[in-house]
């Protein structure tokens, strides 16, 4: 008997699961979950890892935060292929400590993020262990032919994003400096905690066949605008003036990096990088939805990631976004 573990399933499938849907012929509680594709749409699978440690401290993220964020990140990389989520497996690992409190809380978390995106959990696994460990995989779709790539740029095309960058950066650093969360009154506190995946400007996108390659910004512009660039077999050349960044406040970074370094560096902001042809670029609003659509540079023939300065000064762009294997001073 497995009386400690089924009752956990049993919590989780009861905060979270539905036992059906337009998309799920078979929802969580079983082996496993049937799902029903549709006909003329092509499927969406994704995975992400949320560590303690690594990607959360237990002690300064919020339990519901948690729970939003692990479903939030694996749902912005369906928003980066022009896709809408249909459904998601949870893996999760915790303390025995931890399945009181703690666990109703980030299964609230949770519970918002999945009515938010609309994105029912499916199932899943759980186990026991010291640290937490989260790992979402989520499922969506697509149109047939639709799905935008990483690969899709060509020299001549502009480079776009939305939002603002380095703003989650900022709020990680915020966070760590001892300020509280004054009910989410902080905006880089809040995106930091509960981002918010593009999912309708990447649909549009897609629908309007607008954009040539897209990814989301998880790791970084740079890292994610040299991903983008190998994918295509381009290079890319970007005005610092032009990246929207956040403003950096001296009370909570006074010795911090400056906005730009923040801007090209800082992760977690799960924007959307894209790049469109520049006769359909006229067509683009200057915002979608509230969210600002900002071109910051071009696509090259030459593949060199080189930053643009006052005077038009060039620079080759360092890759200096989030590595986990990077080796830390």
């Amino acid at each position: 008997m497995r009386a400690g573990e089924d009752k956990l399933v049993e919590r989780i499938v009861e905060a979270l699961a539905p036992k059906g849907g337009p998309n799920l012929a078979l929802g969580a509680g079983d082996d496993a979950a049937l799902l029903r594709p549709r006909p003329g749409y092509e499927t969406i699978l994704t995975c992400d890892w949320f560590l303690e440690g690594s990607h959360f401290l237990r002690g300064e993220h919020p339990p519901d935060s948690i729970g939003w964020k692990c479903l939030a990140r694996a749902v912005s990389d369906i928003a980066a292929m022009g896709g809408q989520p249909k459904c998601f497996l949870l893996s999760l690992a915790l303390p025995q400590s931890l399945t009181g409190r703690w666990l109703r809380q980030f299964l609230a978390g949770l519970r918002r993020a999945a009515r938010r995106f609309g994105c029912p959990l499916a199932g899943g696994d759980t186990t026991r262990r010291d640290e937490i460990l989260t790992s979402v995989t989520a499922i969506g779709e697509v149109r047939a032919g639709e799905a935008i790539q990483r690969s899709g740029a060509k020299a001549g095309d502009l480079i776009f994003v939305t939002g603002r960058l380095g703003e989650a950066e900022l709020g990680l650093r915020s966070l760590r400096s001892g300020r509280t969360l004054k009910g989410q009154g902080d905006l880089s506190i809040k995106k930091h905690l509960y981002p918010e995946p593009r999912l309708a400007l990447g649909h549009w996108l897609a629908r309007k066949r607008v954009a040539t390659a897209m990814m989301d910004l998880s790791d970084g512009l740079s890292s994610d605008l040299s991903r983008l660039c190998a994918a295509s077999r381009v290079g890319a050349r970007i005005a610092i003036g032009k990246i929207p960044k956040v403003k950096v406040r001296q009370r909570i970074a006074p010795k911090g990096p400056d906005a730009t370094v923040l801007a090209l560096h800082g992760g977690d902001d799960y924007e959307l990088l894209f790049t469109v042809r520049p006769s359909r670029a006229q067509g683009l609003p200057a915002a979608f939805e509230g969210v600002p659509l900002t071109c910051i540079g071009e696509i090259t023939r030459e593949r060199r990631l080189l930053r643009v300065g006052p005077g038009e000064r060039e620079e080759t762009l360092a890759v200096r976004g989030w590595d986990p294997f990077r080796r830390r001073k």
